[in-house]
């Protein structure tokens, strides 16, 4: 009954005409975002922080929200039309997605993905609902202690589910934890790595550190790209699947939505290991006799891995706003706009206000919808959209960065610490390191010292404290499995291939 209630709640919140308003401005951007390859739902919302200033809290969340899982059904439709991935977690819908295409069934492709997206956005939507109070309650009986180990554990995750280099993903974590680190000490009032500059003493800005590695190095490691482009011109017809796609595809799409259901939890997973985890295993189950095989247009590929990524890119809410732990980039940068707004992440912030809580999570029902509505009758406008010169759009692109690091504190040295960050991001390119992983040590970093230094006053120094608890205990352990378990030779060379597979 109490549930019931609490969606009441989020639905007369999320239903007023100016949250609908901010919803579908989202949902639009997220698909338009998905739609263009180049710029992912994470530089599209720290490019946004600096603007969601002027709004209420719920309303900016609710928008930044429907970003982030607009920009997964827009991915999809660059990937089935231009073979390219719009956003990273569509990666593998390439493989089938333009197979289909270019076999004519363009709109086939086009309508069991958002078919997909849709159930497994709303299946994904009722879980964060079911869960949220279980959560809530168990989140009341955590102390700083507990805190501290599950920051340590969601670190630890980040690292172990990072694509590419364990030591890269490692080093990103300490070097975001460090930057944390700059600014004053609440404690002592003594500045830290200030270096003399006054405006650092105040620490570094969160939106200049993730517009800068995110905004500015995504731009200028786009810029030097060559554009090879195939647009799809053919005719985009039949946009409702058949019957008999239906019957094959709805075994892919629950599978996906429970895989990526699981998945988006995770610390570090979320959309994009969701959607290579999908289609590895529609693979598997279908076996060598799939036809049409894998790789050729075979519907399964897309629907798996379609729902996958829109349920774990909605689940991924479920640590963030039941425990104030992001578990991945997205999830940092929205923590990032909830501290904007002064709202501390957290349990408390259902009871706090409610209204928020509850009506972000009902405006998810009312984006999925809308996305299906923006998807399919807007096909021939993405089309026409795609073939735009993305020459054309970086530098507007990057003019907007600009007044948006400027208007946060109408401060010139935000330009330059955002320029600043831009060009360590563009090494971090360079170098095949993830930035990620930085950005949940730069959120995570100043809470976990908190934390650690609340728990070292209750205990009087006794740094047993975090083995003596249960919960702290437990949370360690399951920290130091992840890192045995990624240790052990088949696993460590499976997770490199992981991120690779079939692309």
């Amino acid at each position: 009954m109490e549930l019931l209630n609490n969606l009441a709640l989020g639905l007369a919140t999320a239903l007023t005409l100016k949250n609908l308003a901010y919803c579908f401005a989202g949902t639009l951007i997220g698909t338009l975002i998905g739609v263009l390859p180049g710029l992912g739902p994470v530089a599209t919302l720290a490019m946004l922080l600096p603007f969601t200033y002027a709004l209420e809290p719920t309303s900016a969340l609710i928008m930044l929200a429907g970003i982030y899982y607009g920009a997964q059904y827009g991915g999809s439709t660059t990937a089935i039309l231009v073979n390219l991935p719009g956003e990273a977690a569509s990666v593998v819908t390439c493989l089938d997605g333009y197979q289909m295409a270019r076999r004519g069934r363009a709109g086939a492709a086009l309508g069991i993905s958002a078919i997909g997206s849709f159930f497994a956005g709303s299946v994904a939507t009722l879980l964060i609902a079911a869960f949220a109070l279980p959560l809530v309650e168990l989140a009341f009986k955590f102390g700083p202690a507990e805190y501290f180990s599950l920051m340590v554990l969601g670190l630890i995750g980040a690292v172990v589910l990072a694509a590419g280099s364990l030591i890269k993903a490692i080093a990103m974590i300490v070097l975001g934890l460090l930057l944390g680190l700059i600014g004053t000490d609440v404690n002592s009032g003594v500045a830290r790595f200030a270096f003399d500059v006054p405006e650092l003493t105040d620490g570094i800005g969160f939106v200049a550190v993730a517009m800068g590695v995110f905004a500015f190095a995504e731009i200028v490691a786009n810029v030097e790209k060559r554009e090879t482009r195939e647009v799809f011109t053919g005719k985009v017809k039949n946009l409702l699947p058949t019957g008999a796609d239906l019957k094959e595809a709805a075994p892919a799409i629950a599978r996906g939505t429970a895989l990526g259901s699981v998945l988006g939890i995770l610390p570090g997973g979320g959309a994009l290991l969701s959607s290579f985890a999908a289609y590895s295993l529609e693979k598997k189950i279908a076996g060598a006799g799939a036809q049409p095989p894998f790789g050729q247009g075979n519907i399964r590929g897309v629907a798996g891995p379609e729902s996958a990524n829109n349920a774990g890119a909605q689940t991924a809410f479920i640590p963030m706003l039941t425990l104030g732990i992001p578990p991945n980039a997205v999830m940092a940068l929205m923590i990032g706009a909830m501290t904007i707004h002064n709202i501390q992440p957290g349990p408390q912030v259902m009871s706090s206000n409610p209204a928020l809580f509850w009506g972000l999570i009902a405006s998810m029902w009312v984006g999925n919808l809308m996305l299906v509505v923006l998807n399919l009758p807007l096909i021939g406008i993405w089309v026409q959209l795609l073939k735009v010169p993305y020459r054309w759009l970086y530098p507007a692109i990057l003019a907007f960065c600009c007044i948006g690091a400027f208007s946060i504190n109408n401060n010139p040295f935000d330009v330059y610490v955002t320029a600043i960050f831009g060009a360590v991001g563009y090494l971090f390119y360079k170098l095949d390191c993830e930035p990620a992983p930085l950005i949940l040590g730069f959120i995570l970093g100043p809470m976990m010292e908190e934390n650690l230094r609340r728990a070292m006053l209750l205990s009087r120094g006794d740094p047993t404290v975090f083995f003596t608890r249960p919960l702290s205990l437990a949370l360690l352990l399951m920290a130091l499995a992840l890192v045995l378990v990624v240790a052990v030779p088949a696993i460590k060379s499976r997770r490199a291939q992981a991120f690779h597979e079939e692309t």
